[in-house]
Parts: C-alpha cells; structure tokens; sequence
C-alpha cells in the first residue's frame, strides 16, 4: 500500500515480564493455544514491532501495558511499587526509541500515589496520560475516594483510557456462555458501564476539564446518545442531579478510538455522535493486525480531512504532540 496517511496509534500494548502472572489472569478468556502467542509480540520493542508501524504508516504508538496489571493486585503497597517499576521500565524504551509514548501503568488502590506517579510519569518521564484496567480490586473510578485523583488529572491534562477488564463479579447472564465472557461481549459492557458511572456519578460535573478515553470505537456508547438522555429524564435517579445531559458530557469529555473496531458504520456513528475531533485511530497491537486497521482506514467512507484528523491530527491535539 503506497502514499499511507500518517497516524498515531494510542492502543498499542506490551509486556514487562515481571506482570506476566497478572496478565495470566485473562487467559480464561481466550482460546486454548492462542493466549501465549501473543507474549513475543508483546515484549518485542524492536524490529517487528517498528517493521508492522512502517507498514501501517503508523509514526508514533502510545504502548500501554496489557491488562489488568496492578489493578488486580490486593497489597496497596506492592501495587505502588510495581507500577513504578513498569513505568519506568516503559519510559527507558521510550528514551531508547523516539517513535514510542507511553499511558501510565497506575496504583488505584491508594488515589494519592496514583496521583503522584501519573505527575511523576507526565513531569519526568515524557508520558502522555495513563490506562486503567477497568475496576481496582472492585472499586470503580467514580467513587469518592478517586476525587483526589481526577482533580490533579484534570490539572495535568492528563488523558485517562479505561481499557476492558473482567467484572468484578460473574453476572447470571453468562452462565453456560463463555464465549461472551471476554472481549466477545462482557469487556465491552463493563468498559462501558464504568463509563457510564463516571458520567452519572457526576464526575465530570465536579472536574468538567477532565479527559476520559475509551477504546472499540467507544464501547457502543456513541450508540445510545439520544436514549440516555431520554431514559435519565424518567429513571429512579434518587438524589442524583447532574448539570447537564448526559450526551453533553460525552459530547465535552469523551474521547474514543478505533482500537478493534475495524469498521465504517461504526466509525461513522462515533463521528456524528461525538465530532470529528473526538475519534482517534488505534490497532489494538497485538491482538489485532496493524495491516487489516490500515486497509480499513485508508478505504473508509469518509474525506480526506477526516482520515487526517483520525489517523494523526485529533491525537496530537488530546496528547498535545508537536
């Protein structure tokens, strides 16, 4: 494929190989044989990894560490511990090779040491936001305890990606269906709905500057934009008040990628949904191909101007890339 759009890509994953036994956790949602292909490719920063961006025309990748990392570790301590560690770990790859950013890897079980790394890995190490995988040990970023959290995120324009993890308990509507418990359906819902507990919780009231990033082409939350505003009009919201729509919010502080979702009628529901400066280009690396993100970017049904701000330009704008 000749004369590619540049791109950036900010759901691009790796190992540290100290987190592979918190990244074992997931294997139950994967086929049997398939689970451990992806290690290498997980822990190559090198030549196959930049062989598979040059082919993509993707310039710049945004790696993160494949989940749940220290989001299922119970010992607050060993998560403060290790998460600097692998951010560490992270920002010398990123010395080492100028193409690589990096979101931060963040111990949510204790909010202010959370707050501090994410300074720490923003001021110091060159990072360009974080990823948090799903709940912390069953606590969802809306509850109280994370205001401080949100407040120096916000502070620190700091872009916030909930990638999918598994629920904190197993809902009745997957027994006896374990194809759609994993990234088939569940993460999907759990992802979303952690969004959604933000949103209603009224995160984004108190901190309105806050930025918060989903993947799959936003988790089907584009979707539903109109229903959500007319049901919250009508539910059982207790005391819950909120200041605006709740498509406002998704509208202001919401961003989304296409990290796999390759896919013209979703991608084009996001872009009416939220804006043309609200949907960024994403692979998923290496759970999904570079090669099929591409061929499908540069052939969907949209202009040129809006590949461009797709594929690099609304990246730079949320990362505040030169």
């Amino acid at each position: 494929m000749t004369d590619l759009t540049p791109k950036i890509a900010l759901e691009e994953h790796f190992m540290h190989p100290d987190f592979v036994d918190y990244w074992a956790t997931t294997e139950i949602n994967i086929s049997p044989g398939l689970f451990d292909k992806a290690r290498g490719a997980l822990e190559d920063f090198g030549d196959h990894r930049l062989a598979a961006m040059d082919a993509a025309g993707i310039d710049f990748s945004v790696l993160s560490l494949a989940g749940p990392g220290v989001q299922v570790e119970p010992d607050a301590a060993i998560a403060i511990r290790r998460a600097k560690a692998c951010n560490d770990f992270l920002a010398e790859k990123m010395r080492d090779q100028p193409r690589f950013g990096g979101l931060a890897h963040l111990p949510m079980q204790d909010p202010a040491a959370a707050s501090d790394e994410l300074e720490r890995c923003m001021g110091e190490l060159g990072y360009h936001g974080a990823m948090i995988n799903g709940a912390t040990n069953g606590a969802y970023l809306d509850e109280d305890q994370f205001s401080p959290f949100w407040e120096r995120a916000e502070a620190l324009g700091a872009p916030i990606y909930i990638h999918p993890a598994n629920p904190v308990d197993m809902p009745g509507m997957y027994r006896d269906h374990s194809e759609l418990y994993g990234p088939v359906w569940s993460w999907t819902v759990e992802t979303a709905n952690h969004a959604l507990r933000l949103i209603f919780g009224g995160v984004f009231d108190r901190f309105p500057k806050a930025k918060l990033v989903l993947g799959h082409m936003g988790e089907t939350l584009p979707y539903q934009l109109w229903r959500f505003d007319s049901r919250w009009k009508i539910c059982n919201a207790k005391d819950r008040r909120l200041e605006l729509p709740p498509s406002d919010y998704m509208k202001r502080n919401l961003w989304v990628t296409s990290s796999g979702v390759f896919s013209d009628e979703p991608l084009k529901c996001a872009l009416a949904a939220l804006g043309e400066d609200r949907v960024l280009f994403s692979v998923d690396h290496p759970f999904e191909q570079a090669q099929l993100a591409t061929e499908w970017i540069e052939n969907a049904d949209i202009t040129a101007e809006t590949r461009n701000k797709v594929c690099k330009g609304n990246a730079m704008a949320l990362l505040g890339l030169e």
